[in-house]
């Protein structure tokens, strides 16, 4: 279920899998020259030019029209830049250019240096100390006052009885963590209009597939009372209201507001009308409110997030077991473990429409299960599918080989446990089977649990994601291989549980593919490369974005600091400081419930 502030984004939109956010630098174009000083001789050189075009006409004609020969130069150099774009990506898209890291020849790699990493038994990472570094913040001021009688006092309802403007109906549509984040924004929401919040619903995507309601995934009892000096939320509209609308949620006034809506737009533009209709439906809720929020709704944000969301009895009970068994399988660590995020599945291959090295056959299969489940949208003008500039702009998802490789070049040997957190993997026979030779310990939510363990989960996406999300969120390190809300929430989790500093490895796809590709690469020169990239990894995995008042930019649920670290004093027993050993994570992940 990526991202710095110093830099603005940059969306690239070529590539049959849409636009993926990189970091991008900062304005660094030239200042303007100074202007020219005025002449001292004005009069005199004016009286010379009227003086020229009386004596020479043709002389004057070309001087009237030397401003627009200047801009020749310009329009050529235009039309280049214009032309050579499209035609560069035409030659990729025929498969005619060598671009570096365009072609996927992963698997060739390895079948030359599998001689040579199994002959390497040196490891340059000790999972028992693998923290190097220790996070210290500036004591922060205390949390700020989120109680409704606090919040009362800064709006324009303060004057209102102790009775609240209205109910918010709001429809959580996406994934798990996409979910997560709409409900989030709905308790800040509900606390900024002080309105009643009803417990959210949850949309049926066409993608997921899982018709979860709140209570199979999350513990709404427990939600709604940390929340209660907070946000007031029920389960239900109250029967008058349903009476009022013929119980008939279709007939309640639904409202689009636009996405990343600031707080004055909810008060000046929402806050008259729910006081008008007593209840509001919101309708899609994605990313509808903005990051950069007041410190008290902020706060309900990190409260929402990392208190009152607790996954339900049977989600956490077996989450729990399979952290245990995890620890269980890890002594030659001392009970640590590695996780991976593998987004290696049959859609996400699908819909990045990127080449590996399954042929023809791949290639069919792949396209067929894009107009199965996207009909036309592949085949629209302004979608343009090429594989080889989506690969080297790190669009296209890490096969379970490159996974291996990157880990074993790092520096984790083979006695290294590691946890899959995936869905389905697209042929995983063929693709898994590298991979388990570079890492025999390796492991899956289907390994570790029994099959009638798993029975209730099977058909529900979003509980089994859950799964991989706690099991993740206690290994020693976690490693991210494609963007989207799992690895977002998972990393800002981690931060904040450990204190601003969990490790986490996310590579640079970009700077790998070219690796990948090299044909006269040593395993030594590979090795001194993924060493570089780890040493990059744990230096962004450590910065914390500067936060000015109300001037945040980044994702609070990727960045919960410093925000949400007043809460930390609460949570001391949830942390495990910096090289205490795994042994603790199952008592730790009880602490947690």
């Amino acid at each position: 279920m990526a991202i710095n502030t110093a830099a603005k984004p940059k969306s690239h939109n070529a590539g049959c899998g849409g636009g993926a956010v990189t970091d991008g630098d900062t304005n660094s174009s030239p200042s303007p020259p100074p202007s020219p000083p005025p002449s001292r001789h004005f009069g005199r050189r004016r009286s010379r030019s009227s003086k020229f075009r009386k004596d020479s006409f043709p002389a004057a004609a070309l001087r009237c029209n030397f401003r627009y020969l200047l801009f020749l130069p310009l329009l050529y150099i235009s039309g280049l830049i214009m032309c050579v774009g499209p035609f560069s990506t035409a030659i990729l898209a025929l498969g005619r250019a060598s671009v570096p890291g365009a072609v996927y020849r992963s698997h060739e790699l390895f079948e030359r240096l599998w001689p040579d990493i199994i002959a390497d038994n040196s490891t340059a990472i000790q999972l028992p100390s693998v923290w190097e570094y220790k996070r210290r913040f500036k004591v922060q001021r205390p949390c700020p006052n989120s109680s409704i009688q606090a919040t009362k006092r800064r709006y324009a309802w303060a004057g209102e009885s102790s009775g609240s403007s209205g109910y918010l109906i709001v429809n959580a549509n996406g994934g798990l963590n996409q979910q997560r984040s709409a409900i989030c924004n709905a308790v800040a929401v509900a606390g900024l209009l002080n309105a009643v919040l009803v417990i959210p619903q949850f949309d049926f995507n066409h993608v997921w597939k899982d018709p979860s309601e709140f209570g199979d995934i999350y513990d709404p009892d427990h939600f709604i009372s940390v929340l209660e000096k907070h946000v007031k939320v029920a389960k239900a509209l109250p029967d008058e209201v349903m009476r009022k609308y013929d119980y008939n949620m279709t007939s309640i006034h639904t409202i689009r507001v636009p996405p990343w809506a600031p707080a004055n737009y909810y008060m000046g533009q929402i806050y008259p009308v729910l006081r008008e209709h007593g209840v509001l439906r919101f309708e899609p809720f994605a990313n509808r409110l903005a990051m950069s929020v007041p410190a008290h709704i902020q706060l309900l944000r990190c409260i929402t997030n990392y208190k009152a969301l607790r996954y339900a009895s049977p989600v956490s009970t077996l989450a729990e077991k399979l952290v245990n068994r995890m620890v269980e399988k890890s002594t030659r660590n001392g009970g640590k473990y590695v996780s991976v995020h593998l987004r290696f599945e049959e859609d996400m291959v699908a819909f990045s429409c990127c080449i590996y090295d399954g042929g023809a056959a791949e290639k069919y299969e792949l396209a067929s299960f894009r107009e199965a489940e996207w009909k036309e949208k592949f085949k629209r003008k302004d979608r343009e599918v090429n594989p080889g500039l989506n690969r080297i702009d790190g669009k296209c998802p890490l096969t379970p080989l490159e996974v291996g490789l990157l880990l074993r070049g790092m520096g984790f040997d083979n006695s290294t446990s590691i946890y899959i957190a995936s869905g389905k993997i697209y042929q995983a026979e063929r693709h898994l089977k590298p991979l388990l030779k570079m890492f025999p310990l390796l492991y899956f939510k289907e390994t570790l649990a029994t099959a009638e363990e798993l029975a209730p989960f099977k058909g529900y996406s979003s509980r089994l994601a859950a799964l991989d999300y706690t099991v993740c969120l206690y290994s020693e390190v976690f490693v991210t291989t494609q963007g989207g809300n799992f690895p977002h929430f998972l990393m800002g989790h981690r931060r904040f549980l450990f204190n601003g500093h969990a490790k986490t490895i996310k590579p640079d796809k970009r700077k790998l593919v070219v690796l990948l590709q090299q044909k006269t690469i040593s395993w030594k020169g590979f090795k001194d490369e993924m060493q570089v990239m780890l040493a990059e990894s744990d230096r962004k995995g450590l910065m914390v974005p500067r936060v000015k008042k109300i001037n945040r930019k980044t994702s609070i649920y990727m960045y919960p600091l410093p925000e949400c670290s007043c809460l930390q004093a609460q949570n001391s027993s949830h942390r495990l400081s910096n090289h205490q050993g795994s042994d603790l994570l199952a008592s730790q992940y009880k602490s947690t419930r």
